[in-house]
C-alpha cells in the first residue's frame, strides 16, 4: 500500500493533466441499454464485423459440443454475457474481452470433441523437426539435469505467472498506455490463442513427455495428459494440482503451437510498446519461460517458434492497424487529447506503400475500419465517433465517447 501523502499527491497530479474538453481517457458510466441502441444504429456497419459472426459460431458450436456443466449452467452464463454487452458500462470491458471468451470456451470444448471427429496425431514430426533445426532434442538436454532448484525456477513462469501475467499486464498498460492500448492487447491476446488452439486442433502433436513415456509409438485420443516435470512440484508441497490439471486436459496433443510462448511474447511486444526502456526485462522473461517449457518436457523448440511467430505476427498486425502510438513527454493516459493509430510511416521502411494519405471514415465498432490508415489521428471531442469507441481491435480508447 502507498502511503496517503504519495497516493493524494498522484491524484492531484493526474487531475491537473485532465482536459475537461476531451473524454478521450474517461470510462463510460451509462447503465442505459438505450445507448447502447442509438449506438448500433448510428453505427456504419463492414466486413470487418464478421468477426463478431465468427465469434458467435465458435461460441455456439463449443456450448453445443460441451457436456458439462448442463445447459441451464451455460444458458445463464450465455445470458449474462448478453446482458454485459448491452449495458454500456459493461460493454466497454466485455467487448475487447469476447475473444478471449470465445477462447477459453473453445479450448474447454476441445475435450469433448468426438476421437472420430478429429485427425490422426502426428508423433514423429516434432522429433524430426527438432533433431532437423537444431541436431538434439533440446528438452531432453535441458531436462537431463534436474534438482529442486530448477524445479521451482521452471515452475514460477510456466506454472504460475503465465496464468496471471494478461491481467496484471493489463492493469499497468492501462494508466500509462495511450487509451485504446488495452483493448486491442485483449483482442490480440484472445485472437491470438484462438488461432493456436484452432492449429492445435487439426494439427495434434504428441510433446516431449510422450516421447519420454511412450517412445515414437502410435498415439491415440484415450491417452491421458501428463504433468510431466510439474509432476515434480506436486511432490514438493504435498498437493495434485498439476497432476489433476493436466491429466485432465481437453486439449493432451496440442504441442504445437505453445501458447505459453505465445503469450509470454506478445506480452512482452505490447509492454515493450508501452515501456520501450524497459525491452530487455521482458525479453528475459521469454526466454525464462522458454526454458522452463523444455526444462518440463512440455514443448519442443520448435513449439516456442511457432508459438512465437504467430504472436509476433499478430502484433505486428495489430501494431501496423490499429495499435495507438506512444507520444513523447506523455506519461498517463490523462495526458492524451488525441491519437495517432497504427505504425508511424516515417519509421518504416515500407512507407511508400501508402500512396492514400488521405483521411479515412472513423467507426470504432469495427476492426480496421477505424484505423486502416497508419498515421490516421482521432479527436477526442470528434461528434462523429460511435458510442462503441475503445471496444474493438480498431478502437482508439478504452472508453466509449461519451454523448
Amino acid at each position: 500500500m502507498l502511503p496517503h501523502r504519495i497516493r493524494r499527491k498522484l491524484r492531484s497530479k493526474i487531475r491537473s493533466r485532465q482536459s475537461p474538453s476531451t473524454s478521450l481517457a474517461s470510462l463510460e458510466t451509462s447503465l442505459s441499454p438505450a445507448d447502447t441502441l442509438r449506438s448500433l444504429r448510428a453505427h456504419r456497419w463492414s466486413y470487418y464485423d464478421g468477426q463478431y459472426l465468427l465469434l458467435a459460431v465458435l461460441g455456439i458450436f463449443s456450448l453445443c459440443v460441451i457436456a458439462s456443466p448442463g445447459p441451464l449452467f451455460k444458458t445463464a452464463v450465455s445470458t449474462l454475457l448478453l446482458v454485459s454487452l448491452i449495458l454500456p458500462m459493461t460493454r466497454q470491458f466485455f467487448l475487447p474481452f469476447l475473444s478471449i471468451a470465445t477462447w477459453l470456451t473453445f479450448f474447454y470444448a476441445c475435450g469433448f470433441i468426438p476421437s472420430d471427429w478429429r485427425p490422426p496425431i502426428w508423433v514423429r514430426v516434432l522429433p524430426a523437426l527438432e533433431n532437423i533445426f537444431y541436431g538434439a532434442n533440446l528438452s531432453n538436454i535441458l531436462s537431463a539435469h534436474k534438482n529442486a532448484f530448477l524445479d521451482i525456477m521452471a515452475w514460477l513462469p510456466y506454472g504460475i505467472i503465465h496464468f496471471g501475467a494478461p491481467a496484471v499486464c493489463s492493469l499497468i498498460m492501462f494508466p500509462f498506455a495511450s487509451p485504446g492500448t488495452v483493448p486491442v492487447f485483449a483482442k490480440s491476446f484472445g485472437y491470438m490463442n484462438l488461432i493456436g488452439v484452432a492449429i492445435q486442433l487439426s494439427f495434434p502433436c504428441s510433446p516431449p513427455w510422450y516421447e519420454n513415456m511412450y517412445g515414437l509409438a502410435p498415439a491415440n485420443y484415450t491417452i491421458k495428459g501428463s504433468p510431466a516435470g510439474l509432476a515434480r512440484i506436486d511432490t514438493l508441497f504435498g498437493i495434485a494440482l498439476y497432476t489433476n490439471t493436466f491429466t485432465g486436459s481437453p486439449m493432451v496433443f496440442g504441442a504445437f503451437p505453445s501458447l505459453h510462448a505465445g503469450s509470454a511474447v506478445i506480452e512482452a511486444l505490447f509492454m515493450s510498446h508501452v515501456f520501450p526502456r524497459l525491452r530487455p526485462v521482458f525479453v528475459a522473461y521469454c526466454l525464462w519461460l522458454w526454458w522452463a517449457t523444455m526444462y518440463l518436457s512440455h514443448h519442443y523448440a520448435v513449439d516456442l517458434v511457432g508459438g512465437s511467430l504467430l504472436a509476433g505476427t499478430v502484433f505486428y498486425v495489430a501494431k501496423s492497424k490499429f495499435l495507438p502510438r506512444s507520444q513523447p513527454h506523455k506519461t498517463f493516459r490523462w495526458d492524451y487529447d488525441y491519437k495517432e493509430v497504427g505504425e508511424d510511416p516515417t519509421e518504416r521502411g515500407y512507407a511508400l506503400a501508402d500512396f492514400d494519405s488521405r483521411p479515412r471514415d472513423v467507426d470504432d465498432w469495427t476492426v480496421g475500419s477505424s484505423s486502416s490508415i497508419s498515421s490516421g489521428s482521432i479527436s477526442p471531442i470528434d461528434d462523429s465517433n460511435s458510442l462503441w469507441e475503445g471496444e474493438t481491435l480498431a478502437s482508439h480508447s478504452d472508453s466509449e465517447a461519451k454523448r
